[in-house]
Formats: C-alpha cells, sequence, structure tokens
C-alpha cells in the first residue's frame, strides 16, 4: 500500500470534457498498437477516451477513494492495468516501447519529469498536461536550467497545446499547456556520461556561470568558448548546443591533457 502521500497530489486540476480529451487525443501520435502510461487518471475522464485509441493502459491512482472507483468502473476491462500507488514508487517498464499521456499534478511536476528523463528505459513520447510556467522552464525559457539540460540531450520538447483555465475542475490559478516530449533516436549525450555532463553544468552554471572557470585553464576556456560560438561567458547566454559543445571539449582536454 502507498503511504498517505494525498496531500502532495491535492493540487490536480480535472478535465472533464470530452470534445477537449479528445481535441487532445488529435494532436498526438497514439495509436491502436500503443502502450500508454497515466498518471493519475481520476475519475476516468481522459482513461475513457485513450482506451478507444490504444493497446493497453496501465493507470497509476494514488487517492484510494478515487481508485476503488476506478476498479468498479473498468472491472474485467482487459485493455487496462490499474495500480494503485505513488507514480514515484512505480516501476517503469525496464523494456520495450510506451508513451505517457498524463494531466500531472502540478505540485509533482519536477518529481515526475525527472523519473521519466533520468529511468533507464525512457518512453518514446510523452504528452504532460502541466503549469504553463514550469514548461517554458524545462524547454529553456527564458534561460537554460540544470533541469533543461538534463532532459534536452534524451528529449526534443514543444508545447502543443494553450488550455483555457475553465477547461479544468477546479479551477487553476495557473496558465496551463501541454507538453509534447519526443525521445531522440539517439542521445545526445551517451547515458554512461549523463552524471558527468550533469555535474559539468551544474558547476558551469554556479556563480553566473563563472563556474567554468574552475574547469578549463584561461588557454583551454578561450578555445573552448571559441569552438563553441560563446562570445560573452559571463553575461551572455550559453545555448544548449553550446553546452554540448563546451563539455565535449572539457571531455577531450581531460583525457588528451591539453
Amino acid at each position: 500500500m502507498p503511504k498517505n502521500n494525498k496531500a502532495l497530489w491535492v493540487s490536480q486540476n480535472f478535465l472533464t470534457s470530452k470534445r477537449i480529451i479528445h481535441g487532445l487525443i488529435a494532436k498526438t501520435n497514439i495509436t491502436a498498437s500503443d502502450h500508454i502510461i497515466e498518471i493519475g487518471p481520476g475519475k476516468g475522464h481522459i482513461t475513457d477516451i485513450l482506451l478507444e485509441h490504444c493497446a493497453k493502459i496501465t493507470a497509476i491512482e494514488l487517492d484510494h477513494k478515487l481508485y476503488s472507483r476506478l476498479q468498479l468502473k473498468y472491472d474485467g476491462h482487459s485493455k487496462l492495468c490499474l495500480h494503485y500507488q505513488d507514480f514515484m514508487q512505480f516501476n517503469l517498464p525496464a523494456s520495450g516501447e510506451y508513451k505517457i499521456f498524463s494531466n500531472i499534478p502540478f505540485s509533482r511536476t519536477t518529481d515526475i519529469l525527472r523519473k521519466l528523463t533520468e529511468c533507464k528505459n525512457p518512453p518514446t513520447q510523452a504528452w504532460l498536461i502541466m503549469e504553463k510556467g514550469a514548461a517554458r522552464r524545462f524547454m529553456g525559457h527564458p534561460r537554460e536550467s540544470l533541469r533543461s539540460l538534463a532532459i534536452k540531450p534524451i528529449f526534443d520538447m514543444s508545447i502543443v497545446h494553450f488550455f483555457n483555465r475553465h477547461d479544468f475542475h477546479p479551477i487553476p490559478g495557473v496558465d496551463v499547456v501541454m507538453l509534447h516530449m519526443k525521445r531522440k533516436p539517439a542521445r545526445d549525450i551517451p547515458a554512461g556520461q549523463m552524471r558527468e555532463f550533469q555535474a559539468f553544468v551544474k558547476n558551469g552554471l554556479a556563480r553566473n556561470q563563472a563556474g567554468l572557470l574552475s574547469m578549463f585553464t584561461k588557454r583551454q576556456l578561450s578555445r573552448a568558448c571559441n569552438i563553441a560560438g560563446v562570445s560573452d561567458l559571463l553575461s551572455g547566454e550559453i545555448l544548449y548546443i553550446q553546452w554540448l559543445c563546451l563539455f565535449r571539449c572539457y571531455k577531450n582536454y581531460r583525457q588528451n591533457g591539453r
């Protein structure tokens, strides 16, 4: 049984309009052969429509009352596998392809994104309904952050829908969007180097990017910035592609000692 974490999930705002949900599904490429994971199905409004479009749904619900209602509602439904569990404790598929479609609790957005992007077998695609500000931060707007730079080597991201606040019940106090995440055919950073890349970025972002000075000699940093096209290290924005280039220079200098 999951621990009583309900207080962490009460900020969830539910979509109930079939018209809106059908419109959202139409913006995806979910097919009749897909395995979809839904985080927090609630009363099953989205689940009902997903069941029309895919081969299998795995739904994870933490609220016991909602879970019990879902059990009765979908009793004997062969396409749905329902779990009473905290998603953060749920084991994502270790192999095989799957997709995510979820209206996630806004208070757990960062935790959920971290789980999806740091697992050994990330989803091939995900459509996540979340607070607009959070989506923009994950996409690196207005500037790249440690979190955006941890996601981008694995996923391409875009906002594919902007909601009206009145689409939800209860009405949220923030603007809401649907973020699409598509796993890249090949990672920009190999899985075995991700921790090193994240540590590099964390150090590099420190002290308004002056942390890069601690990882290179002056000559190395000047050369790396020239290769990466970084003209203003301390006050200018470093783009994702430039962080990749700086990291590769760093790896090269460490390996070759020059």
